[in-house]
């Protein structure tokens, strides 16, 4: 086997076919994070944005995507935003990760939504999250049907809070693919007012990130694309969410909403109104991604399962990258264990949110 590492942009299309081909072998690899479309666009604006391609004599075996940092570490291509990471490769495949990471020049490689099926690296696994799937396989009525049986309240609900909107804000209308650039504008502006209010930090801060989004939405044809999708009421833009797409999967990525309809749950109706209509783009599952949020439980088909944790090869630089990320990781998790220090946490942040929006200046 031979690795070499390119920048994505550096990829030809026999590589990019082959990665497809990878991809549609194996349903697990078949997520829009893991495409080398993906990879091209972080690879933008990312500098430190590699491709390991491995190779034999019968021509590609897999793509291990990743960016560099320092002193010998490394993260999954587009840290921070990606759901969805790992080696992209043929069926039963297998390789040395002590090799990998060598080749690729690196000690160590931090990933934290790392995909099911990943034999090289199950011995690396610190702990395992769910990452919660709405299946519309068998169409938006099956799914439905199946979703009102296991939460009728929440279903309740929702049509309540539905017909209340459209009788004082007018007909509810969404645009499953919208192409205008200033509604993509308008929907990051939301998600910003939201982490800001929330206490979490601003990605839409980052111009790198602003980038990566406004260049994905500009894939709007073929097997990967960005798709964007508002919902009005009575013409007046409500809320949205902007994800990617593959192989029949959506990635919920980033949903926001307009806080002056708040009382309506928007997002909720926006997102279930998507699911109803995303089949017309081929969508056959919405990965709703991994969180402890309720509405992902109560809308949710079924859990894929992602992992996170150290990969690393005998180094002493490997031992110090493993020893800085092991107390953190074990804190997040403990946390994320016990819903009453999840919700502990979540006021905290929230008080935090309060007061960045009482000090924010006025607009």
């Amino acid at each position: 086997m031979q690795i070499s590492v390119v920048r994505p942009a550096d990829l030809g299309s026999a590589e990019i076919d082959a990665w497809h081909a990878m991809q549609d072998q194996t349903e697990s690899l078949a997520n829009p994070f893991l495409c080398p479309e993906f990879a091209v666009v972080i690879g933008r604006s990312q500098p430190a944005a590699r491709v390991a391609v491995l190779t034999d004599s019968s021509g590609p075996l897999g793509f291990f995507p990743f960016e560099r940092g320092r002193l010998g570490a490394a993260a999954p291509i587009g840290a921070g935003l990606s759901d969805c990471q790992g080696l992209v490769h043929v069926p039963g495949f297998e390789c040395e990760p002590a090799e990998l990471l060598r080749d690729c020049g690196i000690s160590a490689w931090h990933f934290d939504h790392l995909v099911a099926g990943q034999q090289p690296f199950a011995r690396f696994q610190a702990a395992t999250a769910s990452s919660p799937v709405m299946d519309l396989t068998g169409g938006f009525g099956a799914y439905c049907e199946g979703s009102r049986a296991r939460s009728p309240r929440f279903w309740r609900d929702l049509g309540r809070k539905t017909r209340k909107i459209e009788r004082e804000s007018g007909a509810l209308k969404l645009a499953v693919d919208a192409a205008d650039i200033e509604d993509l504008r308008t929907l990051m502006t939301w998600k910003s007012d939201q982490y800001l209010r929330t206490g979490r930090s601003d990605r839409f801060d980052q111009p790198w990130i602003v980038e990566v989004v406004e260049n994905l939405m500009a894939y709007r044809s073929g097997a990967f694309r960005g798709v964007l999708s508002i919902l009005y009421a009575g013409g007046t833009p409500v809320a949205g969410h902007f994800g990617i797409a593959y192989g029949g999967v959506l990635a919920e990525w980033f949903p926001a909403y307009d806080t002056r309809y708040a009382k309506y749950s928007p997002g909720l109706i926006q997102l279930v109104r998507m699911a109803e209509e995303i089949g017309t783009l081929g969508v056959r599952s919405i990965d709703l991604g991994k969180g402890g949020m309720r509405y992902k439980e109560e809308l949710k088909s079924y859990d894929l399962t992602v992992a996170e944790g150290t990969a690393t090869r005998p180094s002493a630089l490997a031992a110090l990258h493993w020893a800085v990320a092991a107390p953190p990781r074990w804190a997040v998790r403990r946390i994320r264990q016990h819903p009453g220090l999840y919700r502990a946490a979540d006021r905290v942040l929230r008080g935090v949110g309060r007061m960045r929006v009482a000090m924010r200046p006025a607009r």
